[in-house]
């Protein structure tokens, strides 16, 4: 087909490894170092956004720093921070503690921190924008049973809430996994990282970046359909006979 030759998957590439292993491999980091970051943009993301929505205008301006701070930096600066910079910022006991870890272990914490708290600004603004299009009268109405601020949030106004952002919250999902290839550039050997390796070895550009993008689509495809089930589940009876 077109001259493709996929073949190779299949050859020895070092130490008893295929091709295969490689891109296996690949996906196998993504997944993890997306996964993980994505747990971390969620927690932080529903944490600030509430903030942003408090009656305290400290809160409310410290989640707009955080915010805008985020926001306005590129993914590839904050990356080269987390994993160049920051080490150096903490106290030396710290600092040479991290510095002694593996470096897989140094090269995850700073990719999960760099994709979740990239990723936590976007949630925040989703979060935020899908309280403030709640009516004002259900916090009033909550307050006046009784319920503290907290009680208000968690049990009457952040459960629609979450409901509402569900369909925005899939695209950030994807994006957080197609996001997640900027770590090649401090050594992660994730798809992207494998496919130009795997190209290096064999000189198929075209089927090595091929696979990659074949493995992007499935991944990608899993993702909403998982998210579509959660919709689904989590859908209010009036909204799942609708």
């Amino acid at each position: 087909m077109f001259g493709l030759d996929f073949s190779m998957l299949s050859q020895e590439a070092v130490m008893n490894e295929t091709y295969l292993d490689w891109l296996l491999e690949g996906a196998k980091w993504t997944i993890i170092s997306a996964s993980s970051s994505w747990i971390v943009a969620l927690i932080l993301g529903i944490i600030v956004g509430t903030m942003r929505t408090l009656p305290s205008k400290t809160l409310r301006f410290l989640g707009a720093t955080y915010v805008e701070c985020l926001r306005n930096v590129p993914l590839i600066v904050q990356l080269f921070f987390w994993y160049y910079v920051w080490p150096n910022l903490m106290p030396e006991p710290f600092s040479q503690w991290i510095k002694m870890q593996d470096p897989i272990v140094q090269i995850m914490t700073a990719g999960i921190l760099c994709l979740g708290l990239f990723t936590s600004a976007r949630v925040a603004e989703q979060v935020r924008s899908s309280i403030e299009s709640l009516a004002k009268g259900q916090l009033r109405a909550a307050l006046a049973t009784g319920m503290t601020t907290l009680q208000a949030y968690r049990y009457v106004i952040l459960p629609q809430a979450l409901r509402i952002i569900l369909p925005p919250m899939t695209s950030e999902l994807l994006n957080i996994f197609k996001n997640s290839s900027v770590l090649q550039t401090i050594g992660l050997a994730e798809l992207t990282r494998q496919a130009a390796q795997i190209n290096d070895y064999t000189a198929k550009a075209y089927e090595s970046f091929i696979l990659v993008t074949i493995a992007y689509i499935i991944i990608n495809v899993a993702l909403m359909f998982i998210m579509k089930m959660i919709e689904r589940w989590t859908a209010l009876p009036t909204a799942k006979g609708a």
